[in-house]
């Protein structure tokens, strides 16, 4: 799904008229009735509820107007304060507030299934109490470029204030996105609405998906109001994506196992890992490689890790020695031996427990990775002991890079700040990706993808539980697994990695809370993550033979 800018939404929103006949007035009704539908869905029936529904003069405080109508017409008891004057707004958004207006002079009283409408012009006035059922957020839409001052700053003020302080918890829906939040920045440009439920029209905008400014969403809908997807994928103009289940379903499908499948027909795994004192990371991504589906895993670690590695790796998993420095890390002269280990592999996987400190290490990383001829995924201090990434380093098609930094290992890989890469992550990636041929997973909330050709995809699974020692590890060896099964299409294995990892993460914080998740509770859920995507078919079906 194509995450838009707020210039790209106004222009798919134009052409949704001009090529398919849908008017400005039956986008903005749609929108409406989309909203009611999603609180009825989450919070079920209306009748003699009470809504405040904060509208500003745009667009965003038409589709709140509409809301209201639809509420009203559902039994709901619905005030409407817009901050401004109707006289003040235009077009689609004028005509509906006079419908709300002329509802609202028609009743009697504030009583069951009634409306009140206010307009509201000085921030004195904007400053009050109410304590309704529901508040509407539909203040200022997705057309944000600077911080909310004067007038609007209280009414958000106001509505959060409202939000708080009364109990029980008034539920808060945004109209497109909080009203204080910029659609085209992850970081929240000044005061903004703090919402339960965002409806998000068409498709997410970058302030709906990407943290910190997607925390003031609460949980995201996003419905579509009549443009066709074909014309947004022709002509959005988009090179950002948010990742669907459904794509995973596809690689899932494309990459199932024949029945005739054997070991080494569904990948066949060589992780250069581990060193004296970091034998768990070695462990962990091993047994993630497995878990993946790949046939075959072998361990290639230091020699004197070789023996603790051994008592903490899977029976399955094969391990081999490497020649070790003194410090107990890999040393420069293994590289051959390492070489001939890789070769009919299916996928290199090199870094966890890996350790960079040792000048030697760095030289064997630095040439493995120069002289690989299969696709490689580099985690940890694999990447540690590229940094400052080489130049001339670059990967290919025919023999792929992923790489899977978090923003501290990125900011080592090009000499940026840790504060430049969190800033702007969908950027940095971007651009690192692009330079180096190299598909890159900048780890994070929201981890996001690039590709070499600039396309970025952002994951919604995951959460704050999985910053645990080892979860990089886990995901290093997941990724590595599902490539060797399908190695023509290294990116697409790595979005199906990143977001199974992510969303075994959540069956593990929803079984044992965020606080105590470990990562070995991610390799423990991987399974069920794959079921819950893959379905029946994951399954599989026995070549049973019975006879009569």
């Amino acid at each position: 799904m194509k995450i838009l800018t707020a210039q790209q939404m106004r222009e798919i929103d134009r052409l949704t008229v001009e090529r398919c006949g849908i008017s400005y007035a039956t986008l903005m009704e749609t929108a409406g009735a989309r909203v009611v539908e999603a609180i009825i869905e989450g919070y079920g029936p209306l009748e003699d509820k009470s809504f405040a529904i904060f509208c500003g003069k745009g667009n965003n405080g038409g589709d709140g107007a509409v809301i209201a109508r639809s509420l009203f017409m559902r039994g709901a008891r619905v005030k409407v304060f817009l901050f401004g004057r109707i006289e003040d707004t235009k077009g689609e958004t004028r005509a509906n507030f006079e419908i709300v207006k002329r509802f609202a002079e028609t009743v009697i009283g504030f009583k069951a299934g009634k409306m009140f409408f206010q307009e509201i012009s000085t921030e004195a006035e904007a400053d009050f109490m109410y304590s309704p059922d529901f508040i509407i957020d539909a203040l200022l839409g997705t057309g944000l470029t600077r911080q909310a001052e004067g007038l609007y700053a209280q009414a958000i003020e106001t509505l959060n204030s409202i939000n708080e302080n009364f109990t029980p918890h008034a539920p808060v829906i945004a109209v497109d996105i909080p009203s204080g939040i910029s659609s085209d920045s992850a970081t929240p440009i000044g005061p903004h609405v703090r919402a339960d439920l965002t409806v998000s029209f068409t498709a997410p905008k970058i302030g709906n998906v990407l943290p910190p400014a997607s925390h003031a969403n609460g949980k995201l809908v996003i419905p579509s109001i009549g443009t066709p997807d074909w014309l947004i994928e022709a002509e959005s103009g988009s090179q950002l994506q948010l990742i669907e289940e459904n794509l995973i379903v596809d690689w899932l499908q494309a990459s199932r196992r024949a029945p005739d499948a054997h070991k080494g027909s569904v990948g066949d795994v060589l992780l250069i890992a581990g060193s004296s004192g970091k034998t768990g990371a070695a462990a962990l991504s091993s047994e993630s490689v497995l878990r993946s589906g790949a046939g075959l895993v072998t361990v290639a670690t230091a020699h004197s890790a070789q023996s603790l590695l051994v008592t903490q790796a899977r029976t399955e998993v094969m391990t081999e020695t490497l020649d070790d420095n003194y410090d107990g890390t890999i040393s420069h002269l293994a590289l051959d031996r390492a070489l001939q280990l890789a070769q009919r592999r299916s996928v290199i996987a090199l870094g966890p427990g890996l350790s960079s400190g040792n000048e030697s290490t760095r030289v064997f990383v630095r040439e493995m990775v120069e002289m690989r001829t299969a696709p490689m995924v580099i985690d940890a201090d694999g990447l540690n002991a590229l940094a400052p990434w080489p130049e001339e380093l670059k990967g290919s098609d025919e023999a792929p890079i992923t790489i899977t930094p978090h923003p501290g290992e990125m900011a080592r890989l090009t000499g940026k700040t840790n504060a430049e890469v969190v800033a702007d992550r969908i950027k940095v990636a971007r651009e690192f990706a692009t330079k180096h041929h190299v598909i890159t997973v900048l780890k994070g909330s929201r981890t996001v993808i690039a590709a070499p050709d600039g396309e970025v995809y952002v994951n919604p699974t995951g959460n704050a539980g999985m910053a645990t020692a080892g979860s990089g590890d886990v995901l290093t060896g997941l990724v590595a697994g599902l490539i060797a099964q399908r190695p023509s299409d290294p990116l697409e294995a790595t979005i199906a990695g990143v977001y199974l990892h992510g969303l075994a993460g959540d069956l593990a914080a929803k079984k044992l809370g965020m606080r105590s998740l470990v990562a070995s509770d991610i390799i423990a859920n991987l399974s069920e993550a794959i079921l819950r995507v893959g379905g029946d078919a994951e399954r599989g079906q026995t070549n049973s033979i019975s006879t009569i």
